[in-house]
């Protein structure tokens, strides 16, 4: 069994202080409201919120899992690599995963409110519905569809390490190729090579269709996707380089 590095224990330990924090402290909702990270045109959007999110969990089995991925796979990433590269991945993997998600939820929320304009409405109308959460008794069956969808953006909120994580993943994926993973649920060995890419390309459809295959159907899963692309497109180029260095001209 893989000793726990200093790094990876010490985010572990960080991430279950705020979890402490979020269900001992004001209900839960008082850290939620200052650390989650929520829609950009949300009243409750900080800008401190673009990390915080990353150590807040919204269940104890969210946490758990998410702390046993990174002991498992971030302890061998930063025994690797060191601790400021495997920092670097770690955070830049998660905020890859804000970039995908809440880029993702932009369009989705401006297309839909779009769609609601062409019906008569003018965006501050809207927004001002979508805040209040007070529907005019006018509005049409389809159009309270989407100014539903459009509340649900706007007053989501986004919590988790598995953007940052599946980053560590996708790194530990291009230094081990060969290293045979499983799902705790698929108890069948397969190569990281086919694994990672498989986890995520069941998250880019999950996150058009709304199909969920092993997660709840709340996760951010272009968060997954960002943050995974973003921690292999580093890893892939910290191996090539390292490659080039060091080979026989």
């Amino acid at each position: 069994m893989m000793r726990i590095t200093d790094t990876v224990k010490h985010l572990i330990i960080i991430n279950v202080l705020f979890f402490v924090g979020t269900i001992s402290i004001g209900g839960g909702n008082l850290f939620y409201e200052w650390f989650a990270l929520y829609f950009p045109e949300s009243e409750k959007f900080q800008f401190w919120q673009i990390v915080t999110h990353m150590f807040m969990h919204g269940g104890f089995m969210h946490i758990a899992f998410n702390m046993f991925a990174l002991w498992m796979f971030g302890s061998a990433v930063e025994a690797n690599l060191g601790r400021n590269k495997f920092l670097f991945i770690y955070f830049s993997a998660g905020l890859g995963a804000v970039l995908f998600q809440v880029g993702f939820n932009y369009f989705d929320f401006t297309s839909t409110v779009n769609g609601i304009m062409e019906s008569g409405f003018n965006r501050s109308d809207i927004i001002q519905m979508i805040t209040e959460n007070k529907v005019p008794s006018t509005i049409s069956g389809e159009q309270l569809s989407e100014l539903q969808k459009a509340f649900t953006i706007f007053n989501g909120s986004m919590v988790g390490a598995s953007g940052c994580i599946m980053g560590i993943l996708a790194a530990f994926g291009v230094m081990n190729p060969n290293a045979e993973l499983m799902l705790i649920f698929f108890p069948v060995p397969v190569k990281a090579k086919y694994f990672i890419p498989g986890i995520i390309l069941l998250d880019i459809i999950s996150a058009f269709s709304g199909q969920s295959f092993f997660s709840p159907s709340n996760t951010a899963y272009l968060a997954h996707v960002g943050g995974a692309l973003v921690g292999f497109i580093i890893m892939w180029y910290w191996k090539k380089n390292s490659f080039n260095k060091y080979r026989a001209d």
